[in-house]
């Protein structure tokens, strides 16, 4: 990414290669001020209408994905570097399981719902639970995903009645235009969704300085931060995706050449820059050396690049690409050995590629164990007892996701129990953000809130109580004035009648009751 100033353009350029993909016109605060002011215009008759036909908007939506699969891989392989492979299955594949999925649930999980009968004393009332729209939803998503993250948020908050302003990531460009094109094949009213391309460093405070109704946003720990003190002022409702340093556990009896898959796949597809990848592996001590030979023997084999063939592609920035290295070196200075990694491409025109490396003798005082990676690079521990690999895993300031790799199942779940995580995988890991039917966030400080499934779009709306009163042909409530003191007896008698112990209190209670019930007809 780079700002041409002149021009006031962000141009877009492949982070493998350094070649120019395109560019997008850079906005301002003003202009978001006034894209919430055409959405806060639309949304409220965009709400009114009856879900099923919201839903009827967006089936072009994932007409458009299918018929643009390739050429959507392409653009964020080339905007983001990541493979086409992984673009393909990682980030086209979930979007367009997701846009089944919401438009066949969406009426389903937004439908008001009665929460039942509660007690007899409130025989007459009944309650309805409606799923409310905020209002404008603020989206800012990140760089790593750009396409899959945003698009099922951006869905979810339109099926539910909201409109929506996206701020994709100003390294992304291309991929966010490409999101912008995708939704608007739905022919929404002017106004319900709007892209708008702002510094990320401006972005989150626009939205809450200017009246957002909620804001959605995913990215790092302090960027989290900060902005929730800023929604603290206006107690604006924010949900936050900050990130994760995930762990793999290793049992004895694990299929190993599965779990070295595992970790391959979800250690270093998209060049490790996965929130709820595997950054940290805990292999039992019967089978620690085993496995990191056939994780060495697997990391040497895979192939850097840019084409079909290669097994990893190019990092997205530079700056992450000082990150990983300042923590590798950080490591390897404190006593960890750079155990095994990937050759780099021969081909010197290449850009952002770095080897995959694991690394063994690592502690928990070593960043590269303790911090969020973000890169290629595994630090792998071996451990004696299950719970030692609990405690391993749950010394962490991070909690999105984990896996426990068994052949013992029944085991396995129980230990995933005890890991703090938001999503604990048996066997496998780095999937269920691709499940669009199971929720996505983290415990502790990887975030607040929920996206995807049906939690996901609870957190598009508000809970609202209807409260409707089938006797409302009485004059009044026994607890309505005036009082007296029969009123308070016959109240007190009701609690007695229904809580009181032993069956003539019950009735006496009853009695007294009964005695202010005329009250109700007067």
């Amino acid at each position: 990414m780079h700002r041409d100033q002149k021009s006031n353009m962000t141009v877009s350029y492949n982070p493998a290669t350094g070649s120019e993909i395109g560019c997008s016109p850079l906005h301002t605060t003003a202009d978001l001020k006034e894209m919430i002011r055409k959405a806060r215009a639309v949304q409220p008759r965009w709400a009114a209408l009856p879900v099923g036909k919201r839903i009827t908007f967006f089936y072009e939506v994932q007409s458009w994905l299918m018929r643009h699969l390739d050429e959507l891989a392409q653009t964020i392989s080339a905007d983001n570097g990541k493979l086409q492979m992984d673009a393909l299955t990682a980030e086209v594949l979930p979007a367009v399981m997701a846009a089944s999925y919401y438009i066949r649930k969406a009426n389903r999980l937004l439908r008001d719902k009665s929460t039942g009968f509660s007690n007899i004393a409130f025989i007459n009332k009944r309650t309805k639970v409606r799923r409310a729209p905020y209002g404008v939803l603020g989206i800012i998503s990140p760089w790593n995903y750009p396409f899959s993250i945003a698009f099922s948020e951006v869905l979810m908050g339109l099926l539910s009645g909201n409109a929506v302003i996206l701020k994709t990531a100003s390294e992304t460009q291309a991929v966010g235009l490409a999101l912008k094109e995708a939704i608007e094949a739905a022919d929404l009213p002017d106004g319900l969704f709007q892209f708008i391309n702002l510094p990320g460093r401006e972005a989150g405070p626009a939205f809450l300085n200017n009246g957002i109704d909620k804001l959605f946003f995913t990215g790092s720990v302090p960027v989290g931060k900060t902005l929730m003190r800023m929604a603290a002022e206006t107690l604006t409702p924010v949900n936050l995706e900050l990130g994760g340093n995930d762990a793999m556990i290793v049992c004895e009896d694990a299929n190993l050449e599965r779990a070295v898959s595992g970790a391959i796949w979800a250690g270093f597809s998209n060049a490790g820059q996965s929130c709820g990848g595997i950054e940290r592996i805990y292999v039992q001590e019967k089978v620690y050396q085993p496995f990191l030979e056939l994780l060495k023997t697997e990391i040497e084999k895979l192939r850097l690049g840019t084409g079909m063939d290669a097994d990893m592609g190019a990092m997205t920035t530079e700056r992450q690409i000082k990150s990983v290295r300042k923590q590798v070196d950080e490591a390897l200075s404190a006593g960890a050995t750079l155990y095994a990694q990937s050759a780099l491409p021969q081909n010197g025109v290449l850009k952002n590629m770095i080897p995959a490396m694991v690394l063994t003798n690592v502690t928990h005082r070593m960043d590269v164990m303790r911090d969020e990676t973000f890169g290629p690079v595994v630090g792998v521990m071996p451990f004696k007892t299950s719970q030692e690999a609990i405690a391993l895993a749950n010394d962490s300031y991070l909690g999105l996701t984990a896996s426990v790799w068994a052949k013992d199942r029944k085991k396995a779940k129980k230990m995933a129990r005890q890991i703090q995580a938001g999503a604990v995988t048996i066997n496998d890991h780095l999937m269920s953000h691709g499940l669009p039917d199971t929720s996505w966030g983290g415990f502790k400080q990887s975030g607040i809130g929920r996206t995807h499934g049906a939690q996901g779009f609870m957190e598009m709306t508000q809970p609202q109580m209807i409260v409707d009163d089938w006797l409302s042909g009485l004059k009044k409530n026994l607890w309505w004035q005036p009082y007296d003191k029969s009123v308070y007896e016959g109240l007190k008698g009701l609690l007695h009648g229904l809580y009181g112990p032993g069956f003539f209190k019950r009735i006496r209670g009853l009695y007294a009751l009964l005695k202010i019930v005329p009250k109700m007809f007067k």
